[in-house]
């Protein structure tokens, strides 16, 4: 049995659950996947705060240590797992990798809102605000200037994957489920996320799924 337990919510909205998965098997770590399925009955914030102490997914347990909070497994599993290398090498790509990581963890709430992830359906025609029309330019910005700067050797943000593309992996499946119109580059980079082995396991295993979450179904439904 593995030491490394991920607690996770449902595969095809969660993602926040994503990136940590990511990051853990981007690194080749073994580990146990449990899914609580999020706004499904019988299923309320105490349950989840049985393994995470906010009460929010994702949470790793090692051991009789739990850490919360997808940029801290992150970081967690980079100390953890030194040889994947999940920042980069070279310290000014490692202080912007950290910076742009940061700034996904707590920005774009005018994204989030207005295209929320759903790995499972093709959505088009969905009306953006102001607000998240600037979050998208925002992200292909950052996307063009990391690959510009740090991209040599590679087909990421910063040459080979690293916790940065991890923490963009959600916002290329929303751009790719809502048909986002984005530049040469964020298509290609786009295109390099949802090519990963890893990213094209989560898929198939969210279509899987029998959790829905009404709310997001709902988006993109004449009449909605």
């Amino acid at each position: 049995m593995s030491e490394l337990t991920l607690y996770l919510g449902n595969r095809t909205y969660s993602s926040w659950s994503l990136r940590a998965w990511l990051v853990l098997k981007q690194a080749g770590a073994d580990f146990e996947e449990v899914v609580i399925p999020l706004q499904a009955p019988g299923t309320p914030t105490l349950e989840i705060q049985r393994y995470s102490p906010s009460g929010k997914v994702p949470a790793l347990q090692h051991g009789v240590l739990t850490i919360w909070e997808s940029l801290a497994i992150a970081e967690y599993a980079a100390e953890l797992f030194p040889a994947a290398k999940l920042w980069p090498e070279a310290r000014d790509a490692r202080a912007v990798a950290r910076s742009v990581s940061a700034e996904m963890a707590s920005s774009f709430a005018a994204l989030r809102t207005a295209l929320p992830m759903n790995v499972r359906r093709k959505i088009q025609g969905v009306a953006l605000t102001d607000a998240a029309s600037q979050d998208i330019a925002r992200v292909q910005a950052i996307w063009n200037d990391c690959r510009s700067r740090f991209g040599q050797g590679g087909e990421f943000l910063f040459g080979r994957f690293s916790v940065a593309d991890a923490m963009y992996a959600p916002v290329a499946t929303r751009f790719d489920t809502y048909g986002v119109e984005l530049d040469a580059v964020s298509r290609r980079y786009v295109a390099s996320i949802l090519a990963l082995p890893a990213m094209q396991a989560w898929i198939a295993k969210a279509r899987e799924e029998p959790h829905i979450i009404e709310a997001y179904e709902a988006i993109g439904v004449v009449g909605v």
